[in-house]
């Protein structure tokens, strides 16, 4: 189809900015009930919850990074970052104006990743190269990002020297309680991970070739590779010069209502880590949110709609977070408890949930090959 001009609006053009899990699965959803514009300075989406298990399994990264092509057949993809936008417009990082009826803001965090889906598959070929050549590998930052990666690569190869330097007191400090942290941490040193608490290390410091490092307590950390796993900030700094400055609030989160409409506008929305919903920052949230808003924009792309009939988004429990452990264990918080081993392993499926992901993106589902189970 003959692509229209970016300037006007049709009337139902939704243009959604970020095509993270949240901006994709929002895009898949309508493009067959509106205008629909995805800006992106990607050619794709990956899954990001099995973006660690694909630095250790290559058939992971065929299946989690998607061309944005391949499930939007009814929808426009502009490849540029968006840098401004007004009542109307987004400009784009190429210069191009992009006209919308409805916008949504789906940025999340600041992406450092490469535009070409087979450059970024390059990446993931060259840590996994990475990982088998080390003997020893340091990950920085003990969130849940380290701690799963950290796992996968103990799990994969059991000969590796991994160790974790994290600043905080324990371990995922801002997502579990100090009774769930005290089972990773049990769990990472019985599979001989070291972990260091309460000291950093300055990676940029080093030279490129630098195979120790020492921690801001002295200790010296011999590493033939190294991950960086602490946190990314909000890729929201580009909209503190819009009209939608007084809606980002000092952690560059964009403060919305129950309806996740940006300061309640009536055709500004938000979604995923960028928003200032109270919950866990996490994937399958992001999907439940990109849904809601899903729902809503097909009510008004049809003409006005009473408040009281637009749906109403319900921030997800504090509680109920899970850690993969490799394949096959996981650490789950639940109110009043937390489990660790094979029981929590079960609730994700092997592959992570990507088979189910993809189906929700009309694709495929390859099946997941059947590795044989590793000594644990």
């Amino acid at each position: 189809m003959e692509e229209p001009s970016m300037l006007r609006s049709t009337g139902d053009r939704v243009v959604i900015v970020g095509g993270g899990i949240a901006g994709a699965l929002l895009a898949k959803t309508l493009q067959n009930h509106a205008d629909v514009v995805l800006i992106d300075p990607k050619d794709y989406f990956e899954i990001p919850w099995a973006n660690l298990r694909a630095k250790v399994d290559q058939f992971s990264v065929e299946r989690a990074v998607i061309p944005h092509s391949d499930y939007l057949t009814h929808a426009w993809i502009v490849a540029a970052s968006a840098v401004g936008v007004d009542d109307s417009v987004v400009l784009t990082s190429i210069g191009r104006a992009v006209a919308y009826d409805f916008l949504v803001i789906a940025t999340g965090r600041t992406c450092i990743h490469p535009a070409k889906r087979s450059e970024r598959l390059e990446m993931f070929t060259q840590d996994k190269e990475r990982i088998e050549r080390a003997k020893t590998v340091m990950i920085v930052g003990g969130g849940p990002i380290g701690v799963e990666l950290a796992a996968e690569i103990v799990i994969t190869y059991p000969d590796k020297r991994v160790t974790i330097v994290h600043g905080g007191p324990r371990l995922l400090t801002s997502v579990m309680s100090p009774k769930a942290s005290a089972k990773a941490l049990e769990w990472l040193r019985y599979k001989k991970v070291t972990v260091l608490l309460d000291q950093t290390v300055d990676v940029s410091a080093a030279p490129p070739d630098a195979k120790e490092f020492t921690t801001s307590a002295g200790e010296t950390v011999a590493a033939d590779c190294h991950f960086l796993c602490t946190g990314r900030p909000l890729a929201s700094a580009w909209l503190r010069e819009t009209f939608l400055a007084e809606h980002v609030n000092a952690e560059g989160q964009l403060c919305v209502d129950e309806h996740l409409r940006v300061g309640g506008r009536k055709n500004v929305f938000a979604v995923g880590d960028v928003t200032d919903v109270p919950e866990a920052k996490q994937g399958h949230l992001a999907q439940r949110q990109a849904m809601v808003v899903s729902r809503n924009l097909k009510l008004l792309v049809k003409g006005a709609v009473k408040e009281e009939k637009l749906h109403r988004y319900k921030p997800g429990a504090k509680s109920g977070m899970t850690v993969m452990l490799g394949r096959y264990d996981a650490l789950s918080e639940l109110p009043f408890m937390s489990l660790l081993g094979s029981l929590p392993g079960a609730v994700k499926p092997r592959d992570l949930f990507i088979s189910r992901t993809r189906r929700m993106m009309g694709l495929k589902s390859k099946p997941y090959n059947n590795m044989p189970r590793l000594n644990m």
